[in-house]
């Protein structure tokens, strides 16, 4: 489990986990990926958060083949790791990440295997697919994950960070839908994400047609981002804390709040209001919603309510 890879020091006031300089110092790139992991470090900041930091440096953070499945591999336990309530994810080095690695890549992607066209066409629509769920996990994840980017993120990087939940970035960042440049059109999540995040069809296609960059003042008057931040360590300190406020509540309420929202972003109302029924008719029974209630009537802060692990 990944409860068993890395638990950082922290620092405790009242029963919150604060973003001291001992937790932010603990999402830095101290060190390098741990077996299994080649092309990620994971790591524990706070008390039921996980920093999952994408982490080749000199190789600008760029997507090799083992990054596709490490990805995978990485969401589908901390989804099933019950210490795990938050996630957060980050990049090392000078930028977030510079997108695919096409010297790594290009024998899979341009060179795929078939004796004629239905075959290669076959084996390469695999392929796709399989890059596809590296982001698609993200999302599919319960657990909210924010994503921190610093410096440049491109291609791939777009399609990584539409997949999140909550988007901050630094001052110095920019975004590049880049695949037009490269002579194709992105395929693991951009064009279909994008849309709904920004929810301006224009900016989208701008984005994606030109493959211009898309600077940080920009990103947050569009709503690509959420908040903008000084340098990597304030926006490192932001995330913690934003993760910590998270952390702290229900699980049951934070996991179901995520489940709807994304099933509401993709059906009409009616249907997300079926689905909520559904889904509050059983966890409304949970033990939390009493706990918040009397917390209430006693003007306590929800952050002093400790929730069971779901």
């Amino acid at each position: 489990m990944l409860s068993a890879i890395f638990r950082s020091s922290l620092t405790k006031f009242r029963g919150l986990w604060l973003p001291g300089q001992a937790a932010v110092r603990a999402m830095s790139s101290s060190g390098g990926p741990v077996p299994p992991f080649t092309s990620l470090v994971v790591s524990h900041p706070a008390e039921s958060v996980t920093h999952v930091e994408l982490h080749r440096p000199e190789k600008r953070n760029a997507m090799n083949k083992a990054f596709w499945s490490e990805m995978v591999d990485c969401f589908k336990q901390i989804a099933e790791d019950p210490d795990c309530r938050v996630v957060v994810i980050s990049g090392a080095g000078k930028i977030f990440t510079a997108g695919i690695d096409l010297m790594d890549m290009a024998s899979e992607v341009l060179q795929p295997e078939g004796d004629d066209t239905a075959r290669i066409s076959w084996n390469l629509r695999k392929t796709i697919a399989k890059y596809q769920e590296t982001f698609s996990v993200i999302e599919k994840c319960p657990k909210p994950v924010v994503v921190a980017i610093h410096g440049a993120c491109v291609g791939g990087g777009v399609d990584l960070i539409t997949a999140c939940d909550i988007r901050l970035c630094t001052q110095d960042a920019w975004f590049q839908v880049k695949e037009v440049d490269i002579g194709l059109a992105a395929d693991v999540g951009t064009l279909q994400r994008l849309p709904k995040v920004i929810g301006s069809r224009s900016l989208v296609n701008d984005l994606a047609l030109t493959a211009r960059k898309m600077y940080a003042d920009e990103a947050k008057s569009s709503g690509l981002v959420s908040r903008v931040f000084a340098d990597k360590e304030a926006m490192m300190a932001g995330a913690l804390e934003m993760a910590g406020e998270m952390a702290g509540r229900s699980p049951v309420a934070v996991q179901g709040t995520k489940i709807n929202l994304i099933y509401s972003r993709d059906h009409s109302v009616a249907e997300g209001l079926d689905y909520m029924t559904m889904w509050n008719m059983s966890m409304l029974q949970t033990q939390d919603v009493m706990k918040s209630a009397q917390a209430s009537m006693e003007k306590k802060s929800p952050k002093t309510i400790v929730f069971s692990k779901l």
